[in-house]
């Protein structure tokens, strides 16, 4: 399948680029990006072309891998599905549920498969985890804390100055992450409350879920170094349970969701992380952010 990137920043160079040329079932036809200097270092880099505009690029692929800020990706998501274009979406999938809505509409006219990339959803053994919990029942309650260092102070990280994570802050930036745990196993969200106790960004959720069990989550950028990490522990009949925790890299994950993307474009089955359920998860954060906005 023919694809292209649409984007230059860190989480494309790191992560997005090495994976699709190394992946065997995908031709690396491009990069197009806002900045493009970058576009041309980065297309050089991995032997493939830069494209000075986006439409361009979208003419010679089948599909495209967006590594941009929300509202940018839901912009263009949108615009590639209406040419046509299979989506590999990073999380979250847009900053606003109307943009969301937009990008799972504009699917669903085309035809086209969809893909977004939950890190924890495409590792073997939290995936694994995930489904086994999620095809018992009777629990209780869950704890999930992801705890990122991002804003810390002494923190070298080329993430830290990213606009929009500044802007939205952990509840966009890891919620998702936690959210993409939680839902499968527990059930969707009837109820969401929502409080800013903590440093910085840090915010906890507690969800009511349609499966009978509650949960909390602590969310952060601003954690100290030697405190950052995700837990997500389940409480129920069965006893107690931990996500097991993966040293693996985004690369190998984001080849296994461009698999994912060939399945379905080829006529299988969606994905359960499809726009569908990027958007849902946007619905949640956006709940959860008018109670904080209320809140102030």
């Amino acid at each position: 399948m023919r694809i292209g990137l649409l984007g230059t920043g860190p989480w494309a160079d790191m992560a997005h680029a090495p994976a699709l040329a190394g992946h065997g079932g995908l031709d690396f036809v491009g990069v197009w990006g806002r900045r493009p200097d970058a576009a041309k270092v980065l297309a050089e880099r991995h032997g493939t072309r830069a494209y000075d505009d986006v439409d361009a690029l979208l003419a010679d692929v089948e599909a495209v891998a967006v590594a941009l800020p929300p509202a940018v990706q839901a912009d263009l998501a949108v615009r590639a599905a209406r040419a046509g274009r299979h989506l590999l979406l990073d999380k979250p999938l847009a900053p606003t549920v109307a943009q969301g809505r937009a990008v799972v509409e504009a699917v669903r006219t085309a035809s086209v498969a969809s893909v977004v990339f939950f890190t924890t959803r495409f590792q073997p053994e939290t995936e694994a985890w995930i489904t086994e919990q999620s095809a018992g029942d009777g629990w209780f309650t869950a704890r999930a804390q992801w705890l990122g260092a991002l804003f810390g102070d002494g923190v070298d990280s080329p993430f830290a100055d990213s606009p929009w994570r500044r802007e939205k802050g952990a509840l966009w930036d890891v919620g998702p992450h936690a959210l993409s745990v939680l839902l499968p196993v527990l059930g969707d969200a009837r109820r969401v409350a929502a409080a800013a106790p903590g440093p910085g960004d840090t915010v906890q959720l507690v969800l009511d879920h349609r499966g009978g069990a509650s949960s909390t989550l602590t969310l952060s950028l601003t954690a100290p170094p030697a405190a950052a990490g995700a837990t997500v522990e389940l409480r129920g009949r069965a006893g107690v349970t931990l996500l097991p925790e993966t040293t693996e890299g985004p690369v190998p994950a984001l080849r296994r969701a461009a698999d994912a993307l060939l399945v379905a474009a080829g006529g299988g089955r969606p994905h359960p992380c499809d726009a569908a359920f990027g958007l849902r998860v946007t619905e949640i954060l956006a709940e959860a952010e008018a109670l904080l906005i209320d809140r102030d």
